[in-house]
């Protein structure tokens, strides 16, 4: 084949540092306007960014160019830089160790994307161990939960 041809749209999840609940307004939206930015930047089309107070979702088409990996490590470490200069609230701001991330079926995207933008709502009834829990186990994907949360 003379040419590459990829469409992988990828869910990746991920969550403040031992959960703590740092993202609320106004620094929420603005925390997911720069994720979809670093995204952008490394040719990684974003769909939706969301989450709750401790967490974030992000359903982006992931570029041939960059691996998985390297997209979740551009993301984390540079908007964990960009929250500390929002004020001493921030200084001790962190992402958890690690992430999930999921392949998304084209054909589901709209769903995924609807979940994420609803995050609020749903999180009025689950918590996100609950619903990390839940993600895992719609993929079955074994995991230890002592090296799960950090």
């Amino acid at each position: 084949m003379g040419q590459s041809l990829v469409k992988n749209y990828v869910h990746i999840v991920f969550s403040t540092k031992y959960r703590q609940p740092f993202i609320h307004p106004p620094v929420e939206a603005a925390l997911h306007s720069y994720l979809g930015g670093i995204c952008k930047r490394l040719e990684c089309q974003p769909i939706e960014v969301g989450g709750y107070i401790d967490h974030v979702h992000i359903l982006c088409k992931l570029s041939q160019k960059i691996a998985l990996m390297k997209l979740v490590e551009e993301v984390k470490s540079h908007s964990s830089k960009w929250m500390k200069t929002h004020g001493d609230g921030y200084q001790n701001f962190y992402w958890q160790n690690g992430y999930g991330a999921f392949s998304v079926n084209p054909a589901e995207t709209d769903r995924v994307q609807r979940y994420i933008a609803r995050q609020h709502e749903h999180h009025r009834k689950s918590t996100f161990q609950d619903e990390f829990r839940a993600i895992l186990r719609k993929y079955d994907v074994e995991y230890d939960e002592r090296y799960v949360w950090d």
